[in-house]
């Protein structure tokens, strides 16, 4: 097996991807953080001292997904068109779900999912204080489609 971000000497390197077309590319990754009951609840009515959690937790991680080329080593630097991250609140635990678009050569797979693990760390650093149980998990790329551009 060949490996892409691997040269014949074994050298780390950038993938060229000069010859390959644009097109349209989305990707979108899920996580979770596992939280108490009563920290949930503390979410639900906006009562954590740092702030509104969830708000932070979504312009952390589109800030993320736009900094992930200064993050990843190997990874190139996309002129991204979205992120979105949304949050569904459970009883023990808040899914996260990022979603990237491009127009570009390669996927933003790494985007997408540096969107959830920013989001999800910012609600562990704004819940610290009142949640040591806290377990971030499942960090997963969930869907990705590329399309060509007429």
């Amino acid at each position: 097996m060949e490996l892409s971000h691997i040269d014949k000497k074994g050298n780390a390197v950038m993938v060229d991807i000069s010859a390959k077309p644009d097109q349209l590319r989305t990707a979108t990754a899920t996580g979770e953080i596992l939280l108490q009951a009563a920290t949930i609840e503390l979410i639900r009515q906006s009562n954590i001292k740092k702030g509104d959690v969830l708000a932070t937790a979504r312009i952390a991680g589109i800030s993320a997904a736009k900094k992930t080329s200064d993050l990843i080593p190997l990874c190139h630097n996309l002129p991204l068109n979205k992120v979105a991250v949304d949050f569904t609140i459970k009883q023990d635990r808040i899914i996260i779900e990022a979603t990237a678009v491009c127009t570009g050569k390669t996927g933003v797979e790494m985007e997408a999912l540096t969107a959830v693990s920013t989001a999800a760390l910012t609600i562990y650093d704004m819940c610290k204080a009142v949640d040591k149980q806290m377990v971030v998990s499942s960090i997963t790329l969930s869907g990705k489609k590329k399309e060509n551009i007429s």
